[in-house]
C-alpha cells in the first residue's frame, strides 16, 4: 500500500512517515499543498493523509482540486477542533477527520478502516427520473431530448447529481464548481441554478432541482 502524507510541520511529518513506514506502508511525504497536489495527480496512492493548515494551498483547497479527478480516500489531520471546520472538510470530500494531537495507534486504525472501503468509484452514467447524464461524454438528456449545457452548468449538474437527495450549501457549490470562497453578497450560485433550471426543469412538468430555504439546493425526484 502506498500512502501520501502532506504535512508542513517537519516533526509531525517525520513522526507520521516513520510510523507508517514501520507499519508496512510505502510513504511519500510533501510539505506544501502545491507539492501534495502534484504528487497526488502524478502518482497512484491508496490513501492521502492531509493536513489542513498548509502554506500556499491549504488542505481544503487541495481536497477540492483532488475531488475533480481523484477518488482516493483522504484523511484530514488538523489542530482545528471546531465543528464547522470538521463539517467543511467532510463536505469538500474528505473521508475522515483526526484532530491533533492524536495517538499514532488511532491514526493507524483509521487509515486501515478507510483502506478496507477501497477507492471511490463514480458511475459513468447517472439517472434521476427521466434525466440521464453521460459523465465521460458530458452528454445530458431528459425525456430523450438532448440538453446542451455550458461547462459550468454541467459541473453544477454533475455535483448535484452525485449527491442526489442531499442538500448542498451555496458555500459548498461555490467551492466545488467555481473554486471560490462563497460571499453572501455574491449571487453567482443562484444565477447559475436559475440558468440550469431553465434547461433542466422549466420545459417539464416534474421539477428536479429544489430550493431549501436558508440552506441551499437539492436534486431529487419528488414524483
Amino acid at each position: 500500500m502506498r500512502l501520501l502524507v502532506v504535512e508542513d510541520e517537519l516533526k509531525a511529518g517525520e513522526y507520521i512517515r516513520k510510523g507508517l513506514t514501520e507499519s508496512g506502508f510505502v510513504v511519500d511525504w510533501t510539505t506544501t499543498g502545491v507539492e501534495g497536489l502534484h504528487a497526488a495527480t502524478s502518482n497512484q496512492y491508496d490513501l492521502i493523509v492531509l493536513d489542513v493548515m498548509l502554506p500556499g494551498m491549504d488542505g481544503w483547497q487541495l481536497v477540492t482540486e483532488l475531488r475533480k479527478t481523484v477518488g482516493v480516500p483522504v484523511l484530514f489531520l488538523t489542530a482545528r477542533d471546531a465543528l464547522n471546520d470538521r463539517i467543511k472538510g467532510l463536505e469538500l470530500g474528505a473521508d475522515d477527520y483526526l484532530v491533533k494531537p492524536f495517538a499514532f495507534a488511532e491514526l493507524l486504525i483509521r487509515i486501515r478502516t478507510l483502506l478496507r472501503r477501497g477507492p471511490i468509484k463514480e458511475p459513468e452514467m447517472l439517472q434521476i427520473a427521466d434525466l440521464e447524464i453521460d459523465v465521460p461524454k458530458r452528454r445530458v438528456t431528459r425525456a430523450g431530448q438532448r440538453i446542451d449545457l455550458t461547462a459550468k452548468e454541467f459541473a453544477l449538474l454533475h455535483l448535484l447529481s452525485r449527491r442526489v437527495g442531499q442538500v448542498l450549501s451555496r458555500q459548498l457549490i461555490a467551492s466545488q464548481v467555481w473554486d471560490m470562497n462563497f460571499d453572501s453578497d455574491t449571487n453567482v450560485v443562484d444565477v447559475a441554478v436559475r440558468r440550469l433550471r431553465a434547461k433542466i426543469d422549466d420545459p417539464y412538468t416534474a421539477k428536479l432541482i429544489h430550493t431549501i430555504r436558508s440552506m441551499g439546493y437539492v436534486l431529487e425526484d419528488r414524483g
